[in-house]
This record gives C-alpha cells, sequence and structure tokens, in this order.
C-alpha cells in the first residue's frame, strides 16, 4: 500500500520511468524525454500543424491505461491527424497496491505500443480525494501535408456514415466490471464477445480512409454514445442531420448486456465507432469494408432541424445527456 503523495522516487523510476524509456517505441520526432525531474518533454513537428486533445478515464478501473491511450489517440484520429505522444496524470487512492499501478502501466504501454507512441511524461499521486484509480491524460499529435479536419464540417446533402457497432467502449467496460452478474444471465460467449471489443477501440484505419475520400468531418462517438456524437456533430456544423436509427450496427452481445442493464445502446459510450460526414457514403462504407472495417450509412447532414427515425416514427435527436454507463442497474 502507497503512503498520500507523490509516488516515491524508486518505485516510480521502476514501475513507471523505466517501463517507459524502455518501451519498443523510439520515435524520432521527439527529442526529449521523461525522466526524474524533468518536467517537459519535447516535439520536432517537423513544420506541420500540432494537434491536442484530453480526456479523462473515470468511468473504468479495468484496463484503465488501455482506454485512456486508445481514447485520447482517437481525438487525435478523428482530426484527421498522427498521434505522436501521451502525457498522463494518475490519481491512486491509498488503498491502491503496487499491482494496480503495475496494471495500469502495462495497459498503457501496451496500448501505446499498438499505435506506434510515446509516453511523453505525467504525474503519478496517491491521494485521498479519489475512491478508484483515475488517469487524465493529453495527447500530443501532428497533422500530415498541415490537412486538419474538424467535427464542425459537415455539409448540406452529405451522408452520416457509423463504423464498428453502437457502445462499443462501454459493452466492452461492463463485460469487464460485471462478468460476474452478466454469467448467470446472458451466455458465456455473448460475455466473451463483449470483452474482446477492447481490440476495436482504435480508429487509425477508418480515419485513415475518410481522409483519403474526402471526409469533411469525422468525430469518435465517446459519452452520449452514437446519437450524441451525430447530435454533437450537427450542433458543431450548425447544420441538421436526420439518423435513422434501423441503419446502426449494433451487436447481439451488446443489446443483451444493455438489455439486462437497464440502459439505451445508442445513448452508451462508444469509443471506436467514428462518425463521419461526407459524399459518397456508400463508397467509404465499402472502402471501409475492404480494409476490414464494417461501417454503414445512418443518415443524412440537412440545412435544419435534427431527427431520429425509429420504426418508421420521427422523434427529435435530443441534445445528449449523461451516458448510459453511469446508470448501470445491476
Amino acid at each position: 500500500m502507497f503512503e498520500i503523495g507523490k509516488i516515491p522516487p524508486q518505485i516510480l523510476e521502476r514501475m513507471v520511468l523505466h517501463p517507459v524509456t524502455h518501451s519498443r517505441v523510439h520515435r524520432a520526432d521527439i527529442v526529449v524525454r521523461p525522466k526524474t525531474g524533468e518536467d517537459c518533454s519535447a516535439i520536432d513537428p517537423a513544420g506541420e500543424l500540432c494537434v491536442f486533445s484530453t480526456d479523462p478515464i473515470t468511468g473504468a478501473t479495468k484496463d484503465a491505461g488501455y482506454l485512456a491511450v486508445h481514447v485520447n489517440c482517437n481525438d487525435v484520429f478523428s482530426a484527421g491527424a498522427e498521434p505522436v505522444g501521451i502525457l498522463m496524470t494518475v490519481l491512486l487512492p491509498p488503498s491502491a497496491q503496487e499491482e494496480t499501478l503495475q496494471e495500469l502501466m502495462q495497459g498503457t504501454l501496451e496500448a501505446a505500443a499498438e499505435l506506434g507512441i510515446e509516453v511523453l511524461g505525467g504525474h503519478t499521486e496517491v491521494t485521498a480525494v479519489v475512491n478508484q484509480p483515475v488517469i487524465s491524460a493529453t495527447i500530443v499529435g501532428k497533422t500530415k501535408d498541415r490537412h486538419l479536419v474538424c467535427t464542425g464540417g459537415a455539409q448540406v446533402g452529405q451522408d452520416v456514415i457509423m463504423t464498428k457497432w453502437a457502445g462499443l467502449e462501454g459493452t466492452s467496460i461492463i463485460a469487464r466490471e460485471y462478468e460476474a452478474q452478466l454469467q448467470e444471465r446472458i451466455p458465456a460467449e455473448w460475455i466473451t464477445e463483449a470483452k474482446d471489443m477492447k481490440g476495436f477501440l482504435s480508429v487509425g484505419t477508418e480515419s485513415r480512409i475518410a481522409m483519403e475520400h474526402g471526409a469533411t468531418a469525422m468525430h469518435d462517438a465517446t459519452e452520449g454514445g452514437i446519437l450524441g456524437a451525430v447530435w454533437e456533430m450537427a450542433e458543431c456544423s450548425q447544420k441538421g442531420v436526420t439518423v435513422y436509427a434501423d441503419r446502426i450496427l449494433v451487436k447481439e452481445s451488446t443489446k443483451a448486456i444493455c438489455r439486462e442493464a437497464g440502459i439505451a445502446p445508442l445513448q452508451l459510450i462508444s469509443s471506436g465507432t467514428m462518425i463521419i460526414a461526407a459524399f459518397q457514403g456508400e463508397e467509404l462504407v465499402e472502402k471501409l469494408r475492404l480494409a476490414g472495417v464494417e461501417s454503414a450509412v445512418i443518415g443524412k447532414i440537412t440545412h435544419a432541424g435534427r431527427w431520429i427515425v425509429e420504426e418508421g416514427r420521427q422523434r427529435e435527436l435530443e441534445q445528449p445527456q449523461s451516458d448510459a454507463l453511469y446508470q448501470v442497474r445491476f
């Protein structure tokens, strides 16, 4: 068990800094790396635009380090940029054991290696103000040929395309956090499928293909799920949208888990699912299919009005509220 305050230097070196500086990824564009007493890292973006984003992980205790890397990198991918490195603030409760920090760092470095980025630094502390590990991360990225895509770039007449499946991240989190409860209620193969969704968290492939296709807006479906991401894209673009619920891809395992948890899959956090606005949406869907990414055209960008059509009935697409993950009931 740790004492409250900064992680002791010898533990920090053994469990955090040494694994970070000896990881598999050493990028040429990083010129200063983390070490004890060094408060800043440095990158050389070689004339490109630098892109930054930050997000916490608060809704999961398992795989928190792995999730933190992918969730933050997805924001950079959604801007059409390349993630370079990540900085992480890790807050641990006094009850935390060394195994907690070790598991967190293993997940962090596993995800960083998958994406080819480096851990640039951060802060690790034990504090009584949290009762479970909390991670806040900032991702640093760079553009290619100074080309940047924003969430607010959707244009009237474009198709709205989703990749993968609704509730992707949330399904994986619930399956891991509530596995014992689910084992009594749904088939074991659905639990396994849900846990394995962790392997689909990155939107790097679809970002690249959508950029090549000419997408003008991309958005990672995080809190608020698929419907929240569609609403946010329309709001940011100051446009209308019509989305068709029956076209939204949802796995049977997600439907079953959400049914048992008493939540709606279309409002469940869905990192790993990208919402894209582009012309010739069906052509983009085919390009994604050839790359092994399941996707579908689920709506249309319009001049005004935000609507969802479900079972033949049209209703207003509402502003996203608290994510369904925080309403799980077991």
